[in-house]
């Protein structure tokens, strides 16, 4: 009983001299200060504090850094086999670690870059996308009242001249389609979110979204399809040549009035077809990527050879090691970025092949133009046009451009 009323004794009078000083602080120890300068430079984006991520380890290499356990075997600053040590590796994905699970990434249990893709995708793609698709409209819609539609000046001859083939208005028309379900379906998953939940509920969004992925995948292929098709028929009467520089610096003759002579396509068209081309090109291949998750990794390799040609500087050198979560991301920023601008050219396209001007939608809708119509926006192709088709030696061979065919 005795020994008890000393042990309850000593234990409560008995303190550390170490304790005594109210300056004391265990080595090791952060304070609050530590943590909100950490917070601080962190915000200001100063990487300099994540340097220890470079130096995870065991003990023997926390002493040689200077860090971890110190030479008397005490506690240091910081310990990378503490938990924080380890969960700093996770965090960076640089620890050796082992997963069950098989597959790219796997091992990266955390990924903080998600929260920037998160932020640009509602943020600026949202925006600045948003952006350029309505005033593309309000300028087009601008430039019909000003401009009005673009008549057929000459009489009408009640001819007409075979334009396109069925195959390639079957190859213009499976491209058009597979475009226009795509970005309506693209804008769904961007938008749908902000724009239908708030209105009609989660129960409402959550089948459209499902059905709108499914359509956007597989309507992808078709699409890939169409763009072979397009490129293989009309790649060599898209090469720009002499004639285009003059449909050029007369705007197609919006500047200096009139029409000016042009081949089968004009600088105009050439334009739109290696927009279309180049662009599709490049969501095709980022979208693969998306299909095929982890498989495609396309922008480390790239960053890497722009940074070697110097382009990388511009903008203060581009990442290259990347996990294979942020090649997803940066996939899918850059699908939607290109999908935006192509998006903006069909709008133009579409509105010069209907309202915009006269007689053009009869080039893929019947495939035949009016002959007036030739000679006044492709005088240079309509002329080859008609030379062959009153030439006696096709009339003999039965072709079909043989002989005039009285318009519709």
């Amino acid at each position: 009983m005795i020994r008890a009323l000393l042990l309850l004794f000593t234990l409560a009078f008995a303190v550390p001299a170490a304790a005594q000083d109210s300056d004391f602080v265990p080595a090791g120890t952060q304070t609050v200060e530590d943590i909100m300068a950490r917070q601080r430079a962190l915000a200001d984006g100063d990487e300099s504090v994540r340097a220890v991520r470079d130096r995870q380890g065991g003990p023997d290499e926390a002493v040689a850094d200077g860090i971890g356990l110190t030479a008397d075997g005490t506690m240091g600053q910081t310990n990378d086999w503490s938990d924080p040590g380890i969960w700093r590796g996770v965090r960076y994905d640089d620890l050796d670690m082992r997963s069950q699970i098989r597959g790219p990434a796997a091992t990266t249990l955390i990924q903080t870059g998600g929260m920037e893709w998160l932020e640009r995708r509602a943020g600026p793609l949202r925006v600045w996308g948003g952006g350029l698709l309505f005033f593309t409209l309000v300028a087009l819609g601008i430039f019909f009242l000003l401009r009005g539609r673009i008549r057929i000046d000459g009489p009408r001859t009640g001819r007409t001249l075979v334009r396109f083939r069925v195959y390639e208005r079957f190859a213009h028309w499976l491209l058009a389609g597979s475009f226009l379900a795509l970005a309506v379906t693209g804008l769904l998953v961007l938008f749908g979110r902000i724009a239908i939940i708030p209105i009609f509920g989660h129960e409402v969004w959550g089948p459209v979204a499902i059905v709108t992925k499914w359509v956007h995948n597989n309507i992808s292929w078709a699409f890939m399809l169409a763009l072979v098709m397009v490129f293989v028929l009309w790649v060599l009467q898209n090469i720009p040549d002499r004639s285009d520089w003059q449909w050029l610096k007369r705007a197609g003759g919006i500047f200096g009035g009139g029409h000016v002579p042009a081949k089968k396509f004009n600088a105009g068209q050439k334009a739109i077809f290696w927009a279309v081309i180049i662009l599709g090109a490049s969501l095709s291949v980022s979208g693969l990527s998306l299909l095929f998750p982890f498989e495609m990794p396309l922008f480390a390799s790239t960053f890497t050879h722009l940074n070697d040609w110097g382009i990388g500087g511009l903008f203060g050198g581009l990442p290259t090691d990347l996990a294979p979560q942020e090649e997803m991301q940066l996939s899918q920023l850059w699908h939607g970025i290109v999908a935006f601008v192509m998006i903006a050219i069909i709008f133009a396209h579409i509105y010069l092949g209907s309202i915009g001007m006269e007689g053009a939608y009869d080039a893929m809708g019947k495939g035949r133009v009016e002959e007036q119509w030739a000679r006044e926006h492709h005088s240079i192709w309509a002329d080859k046009v008609m030379a062959e088709r009153d030439d006696p030696r096709r009339k003999q061979t039965g072709s079909p451009d043989a002989n005039p065919t009285p318009a519709e």
